[in-house]
């Protein structure tokens, strides 16, 4: 017996036992510590903006963590606030104008019902009347099995809906649980930031910590790097739309292309929602020409969304664009939408692993040419 491919086979079982059952761990322990998830992901995110508080103005560490969440919950309560006032603006707006709106689309389908529907379902009445009594019995009993399977369907649709209100008003003690637990989590493990990064490091070989820091930094410059990406394609999308809803003299367009670049955060789906609802109702109401220029201007926002994406985020997270478009391309096979996302990340998360050494490391320990670190 060749002792070496046994040892081998023994080693190789052991990284995929290990694998599954830290990734089955992480599972499991995320869905009853993700409170403490999203502090550290908070803390994380601003302890750039600690750092210079502590350092550059000389406040003291918890000083500046306090000041530095009251930053973001008052930006964050600003933008939340600019952001209803719009809405009731535009709601405002809204309740003037879509009355008219409303009207227009009942007398369009009045006039369709008149010139259209009633005409054919006289046709269609001749035409039942002249069938076989075997006949129109079998085309009621179609149409009676349609109609209870459509009753059905509505029925399940508005049994789940009402059925799932108490969960969602259960939603809401549960949010503000969460809320505070994260923001006291935020303030204690950016307080103790360089304690617990010490601590921490205690419990791993020199060895790992190396390729750990090495990952951690990767990541932290991806992660920054797909933020900034994103928020890079939202604001081409935002200018875009304004520039062409300029052009087209549409009404409250500096609104409109904000909310739409906004919506356009959405995977794929994005700007559609506002932009086929609305070339759909200009086309119903008539006005070809708005319907027309807002295709166009729709068509423009995908194409450049579809050419820039794998661009920019191979530039800003450093992976290649062919790569990239790979990782879009499988993520939504393979998830759907939310793969657009999964793809890239994913990604990112290999690539960092394999510069960092990780996987070599793996295959010498396979292979029986390093221990793992004590």
């Amino acid at each position: 017996m060749n002792f070496t491919y046994l040892y081998r086979s023994i080693r190789f079982m052991v990284v995929i036992t290990a694998t599954i059952l830290l990734f089955v761990s992480i599972f499991y322990l995320s869905k009853v510590t993700y409170p403490f998830i999203i502090g550290f992901l908070i803390a994380f995110l601003m302890n750039p903006l600690v750092n210079f508080l502590q350092f550059k103005c000389k406040f003291p560490r918890a000083l500046a963590v306090i000041l530095s969440i009251l930053l973001i919950l008052s930006v964050f309560a600003g933008l939340v606030s600019l952001l209803i006032a719009e809405i009731v603006a535009g709601a405002a707006y809204l309740g003037e104008v879509v009355p008219k709106h409303i009207d227009i689309i009942i007398r369009y389908i009045e006039d369709l019902f008149a010139a259209q529907i009633i005409p054919l379902y006289n046709k269609i009445s001749q035409t039942f009347d002249n069938l076989g009594t075997g006949q129109q019995d079998t085309i009621m009993s179609n149409i009676n099995k349609v109609g209870e399977q459509v009753g059905n369907v509505m029925g399940d649709f508005l049994q789940s809906f009402f059925l799932n209100i108490p969960i969602i008003l259960s939603w809401f003690p549960n949010a503000a649980s969460v809320l505070i637990f994260s923001l006291l989590a935020t303030f204690f493990i950016s307080k103790d930031w360089v304690r617990l990064s010490l601590k921490f490091g205690k419990f791993f070989p020199s060895k790992w910590l190396t390729s750990g820091k090495t990952v951690f930094f990767e990541l932290k410059k991806a992660l920054f790097g797909f933020i900034k990406a994103q928020l890079t394609l939202v604001s081409i999308t935002t200018v875009i739309i304004l520039i062409g809803l300029l052009i087209l003299r549409v009404d409250y367009a500096i609104t409109i292309a904000l909310l739409t670049g906004i919506v356009d955060i959405i995977p794929y789906l994005g700007t559609g929602l506002i932009f086929v609802p609305w070339i759909i109702y200009e086309i119903i109401t008539g006005q070809f020409v708005l319907a027309i220029g807002l295709s166009v201007l729709y068509i423009i926002v995908l194409v450049q969304r579809q050419i820039m994406e794998p661009k920019i985020l191979s530039s800003n997270i450093g992976l290649d664009p062919l790569a990239t478009l790979i990782s879009l391309f499988v993520g939504f096979k393979l998830f759907g939408f939310i793969g657009l996302i999964v793809g890239p990340v994913s990604l990112v998360i290999i690539t960092t692993l394999h510069r960092a050494n990780v996987f070599q490391d793996i295959w010498r320990f396979i292979k029986g040419e390093s221990e793992i670190p004590k």
